[in-house]
């Protein structure tokens, strides 16, 4: 079943949206939250991340999720509570490949291209084991300076690209979103200004080191935008061109997408910044529960979403996640019900939930007014009860 939200079907340019350090702050009121969200590529340049024109069909299925009642730290809650308070402008759940549920609120429709901030970075992480399968990459135990010289003599000097993966190169860096002077920041300011391509390695550069590679946990958009260099230094394309030939067109996703850059005509921005409709989030998320195959041919290495899906042996991951290749995993103790879930996580609402013990895919867009810490209801207890529900019907 489909509900379409009774907001406007679009935002004309012309209306008033908020600016990068807003979303980053935290700063903007519920309305124009959304509009701004939903209108990014007004904020920064990009790059079109074409499609097809031949989308792939998503049938209904005759499994419906059309009530759900739920308890989360000692609180009953419905579907409606969870939209409401959890600011959810969009929410698609795909049993077995088919729709059991798909929601548009807060003047979503489903032909908005919304924000995915850091979701993107599992969608890189793709990239990257599509690159090795086409002999672009060689190993992930490649040093990140054979493809990124500009990083010799740096912190990163001896890192390697698996480290870079598991957000465990050992070099230093702040992600705080709402404090000016983090590294995350000064990285927002170089895209906010947009002059000079390559300019994230001026910042890379001067980063310290902080422990050996490979063992200590410290989550970076940094180096997701680096592993995005890495791959289109190996592929010698733009990252939305490498993306649009590998996954966009072969799995026929309904709508162009878009891809933040850090200046005019230059490099995609890998830790964030794909813009895409809700079913092709969904889309993506099957294409990826079903083995990244393309007429029946996976694009990635054998083994490699198992891999890349797995919690990694690094300390520092805290609360109910753990953490593999750009994809976070889900701990035990959150519910045997995640069990072998991964998932992508973006600021302000957004995630990719993958349970491939249900076949399930779960995507969520949100307009929450700060990048972290509010949300109202824990998602993963919402999560475990949509398939509790699609489980035992």
């Amino acid at each position: 079943m489909i509900i379409f939200s009774a907001g406007v079907s679009a935002q004309p340019s012309d209306v008033s949206i908020g600016g990068a350090r807003d979303i980053y702050d935290g700063s903007l009121y519920p309305d124009k939250a959304v509009r701004t969200y939903s209108q990014t590529e007004r904020i920064f340049p990009t790059r079109v991340i074409k499609a097809g024109g031949k989308p792939s069909p998503l049938l209904q299925s005759n499994q419906q999720l059309t009530s759900l009642k739920f308890t989360s730290e000692g609180k009953t809650y419905d579907l409606p509570d969870y939209v409401a308070l959890n600011r959810m402008v969009g929410l698609l759940v795909l049993k077995d490949g088919k729709i059991a549920y798909e929601h548009y609120d807060f003047g979503l429709t489903p032909n908005t291209k919304w924000m995915s901030m850091s979701v993107a970075k599992s969608f890189v992480s793709t990239l990257v084991g599509a690159a090795i399968k086409d002999g672009y990459i060689s190993s992930l135990n490649d040093p990140v300076t054979k493809y990124l010289p500009q990083l010799s003599g740096s912190a990163y000097e001896g890192v390697s690209v698996r480290d870079l993966l598991m957000m465990a190169s050992g070099v230093k860096w702040n992600e705080t979103y709402t404090d000016p002077s983090s590294d995350r920041r000064k990285l927002l300011e170089l895209q906010i200004a947009s002059n000079k391509q390559g300019a994230i390695f001026d910042v890379m550069k001067t980063l310290s080191k902080a422990s050996e590679p490979g063992k200590n946990f410290n989550y970076s958009t940094g180096e997701t935008v680096l592993i995005g260099e890495v791959v289109q230094a190996a592929t010698k394309m733009p990252l939305a061109d490498y993306l649009s030939k590998k996954i966009w067109v072969p799995v026929g996703m309904q709508a162009n997408g878009l891809w933040w850059l850090d200046s005019p005509g230059g490099h995609e921005v890998g830790g964030s910044g794909i813009l895409a409709v809700l079913r092709d989030f969904g889309r993506f998320g099957q294409f990826i529960l079903d083995g990244a195959k393309v007429n029946g041919q996976s694009i990635v290495p054998e083994g490699w979403l198992a891999e890349a899906g797995s919690a990694k042996p690094i300390t520092g991951v805290t609360g109910k996640n753990g953490y593999g290749y750009q994809w976070w995993t889900v701990k035990p103790e959150a519910g045997k019900i995640h069990e072998s879930v991964f998932m992508g996580r973006g600021i302000h609402g957004q995630y990719l939930y993958i349970n491939p013990a249900n076949n399930i895919v779960i995507v969520g867009l949100g307009a929450r007014s700060k990048p972290v810490g509010k949300q109202a209801i824990d998602d993963l207890d919402f999560l475990a009860a949509v398939v509790e529900n699609l489980k035992a019907n």
